[in-house]
């Protein structure tokens, strides 16, 4: 994996400020917000200074019951040629359900929400994974998410479902710490004990962001600055690997320049800091084993010929014969090329250690679950950590259940799935809704404009009962189609404006501008009104 460096998440808020900041060595884009025939000026001075460029999805869904949509695969990849970039990364989340697979409405949450860290949902995304990565040009990490609630019956803990999800598809982990301090406060997870848990080795690169707690809920908000947990997590991440890129992360209430550098000064901090740590530990290590050796039969003689030549062997990987000892100056030997297939060697044994550690049976012993195969092709499927030919579809539909049952529950006001904690569902309900009124605002400037204070009730009254089955601009004509078709707003002007507003947009192209054209509408409205 390419060394990335230090870097920030552009947005077209920050982005002549983002151009003159010092040390920026690249930056991440949300793929969505970027067309690829028409970059905005700012990224394409950008690359042409070389600075990398990654597109960070968020509409794919990849932790969904469905298939990735072949479509979004393409705009990803389209983005990801265009922008020159090394990889792509997405998430672990799902953000829509419903539809045939569950011959149920078509739901869109807005927003990421959590996966069961269950087998299902594991086989589930592991197919999904690879579809994607079958359909990019360059290699796919994908990023944990932070929760506020958190799903009944789990079967891994966070670090556990990302090790096998790496191991069985190879794909790249983009760790954000802010998600792991936020999933600490919410569901009373150890971020060490995760950290501890993941294949350091296929850590891509690393987020980092700030959020607030209110009433003992932490909201990862990307709109405040980095707590000082947050960089102690970044900090025992350092101890243990030298991650390859560290990214801040800021989405709204932008502070001046002078204060994103500031952070971007402690990130770099907080890494130095895991590095000396992680310096240490490996000369403790070292001095151990070499007393170790010491005591041994045939003492130093053995320890200088007889290990001589599997001394130089261990300190070189692969055949590139890049040193071991260069992890600790910052340069992970991973393969170059992003690596899709997972490592049977060191990692097979790491992964039957974890498997112990968690009391669950060796790779072997799962045939029966996995669709009782065996001999040579039960053995290279477990090796591999392929999934069953049999089982996935099926595992798609309870995964789909259960998924449209909660996210019904979050934006369609239908009961509560069992288990839940209802507080907690009632909270986020909230937060999508209040997500969606904001997103909408920001797509549809002129219906703030046109509703003035009115806008935000009235939005989330309509949401209450309108869940949102499209993307956010389709939303914002249904919430104006909506409030003309009961009569609002009650001021005859402002209605008026909405009413054209809402026509020059929901037809199948905008309404024509020529004078003529204009005037007849007026004189039919003039003339409607008599």
């Amino acid at each position: 994996m390419e060394r990335l460096g230090t870097g920030i998440g552009w947005r077209p808020e920050i982005a002549d400020a983002v151009e003159r900041m010092p040390g920026i060595d690249w930056v991440e884009a949300v793929a969505e917000n970027v067309c690829p025939g028409h970059l905005p000026d700012s990224l394409r001075r950008l690359r042409e200074r070389g600075v990398t460029v990654v597109p960070h999805g968020v509409s794919l869904g990849l932790g969904g019951a469905d298939r990735p949509d072949a479509g979004r695969l393409t705009a990803l990849a389209e983005r990801a040629e265009a922008l020159g970039s090394p990889l792509v990364t997405e998430h672990i989340a799902f953000v829509r359900a419903g539809g045939p697979l569950t011959a149920s409405p078509h739901l869109e949450a807005g927003h990421l929400l959590p996966v069961p860290r269950t087998r299902d949902a594991l086989d589930v995304l592991c197919e999904n994974v690879r579809i994607a990565q079958e359909s990019l040009p360059v290699p796919l990490a994908v990023e944990n998410i932070a929760a506020l609630i958190c799903w009944p019956g789990e079967e891994m803990t966070e670090g556990q479902f990302l090790y096998d999800l790496a191991d069985r598809t190879g794909v790249r982990l983009l760790i954000d710490v802010a998600n792991l301090h936020t999933n600490h406060v919410n569901g009373g997870e150890d971020p060490s004990k995760a950290l501890a848990e993941l294949p350091l080795e296929a850590i891509a690169y690393v987020h980092v962001a700030g959020g607030f707690e209110r009433d003992g809920v932490w909201h990862d908000s990307h709109a405040h600055p980095v707590p000082r947990p947050v960089l102690d997590i970044l900090t025992d991440l350092a101890s243990r690997v030298s991650p390859p890129g560290v990214l801040l992360e800021r989405d709204e209430n932008f502070p001046e320049p002078a204060e994103l550098e500031k952070e971007l000064g402690a990130i770099r901090r907080a890494l130095e800091a895991g590095a000396v740590e992680r310096v240490k530990t490996e000369l403790r290590s070292a001095a151990g084993a070499t007393a170790a050796r010491r005591t041994e039969p045939g003492g130093v003689g053995a320890e200088l010929f007889g290990e001589a030549g599997a001394g130089r062997r261990e300190r070189t990987r692969g055949g590139d014969g890049e040193l071991l000892g260069a992890a600790a100056l910052g340069r992970p030997g991973e393969a170059r090329g992003g690596g899709r297939e997972p490592l049977v060697g060191v990692r097979a044994t790491r992964r039957e250690g974890a498997r112990s550690a968690r009391g669950e049976a060796p790779a072997g012993a799962g045939a029966a679950r996995r669709g009782d195969e065996t001999g040579a092709a039960g053995a290279t499927r477990g090796a591999f950590g392929l999934p069953p030919q049999k089982g996935v579809d099926e595992a798609r539909q309870r995964l789909g259940l259960a998924q449209v049952a909660l996210l019904s529950a979050l934006v369609a006001g239908t009961p509560v799935p069992e288990g839940f904690d209802r507080a907690r569902v009632g909270v986020q309900a909230r937060a999508l809704a209040a997500k969606r009124a904001d997103v909408v605002a920001k797509v549809a400037p002129e219906l703030p404009v046109i509703l003035g204070e009115e806008y935000r009730t009235a939005f989330l009254g309509y949401a209450q009962s309108h869940p949102m089955t499209d993307g956010y601009r389709r939303d914002a004509l249904t919430f104006a189609e909506r409030l003309l078709s009961i009569g609002r707003p009650g001021d005859t002007r402002a209605r008026r404006e909405l009413r054209e507003w809402w026509l020059e947009r929901s037809g199948p192209k905008p309404r024509s501008r020529r004078p003529v054209h204009r005037l007849a509408r007026a004189t039919r409205t003039a003339l409607s009104r008599r």
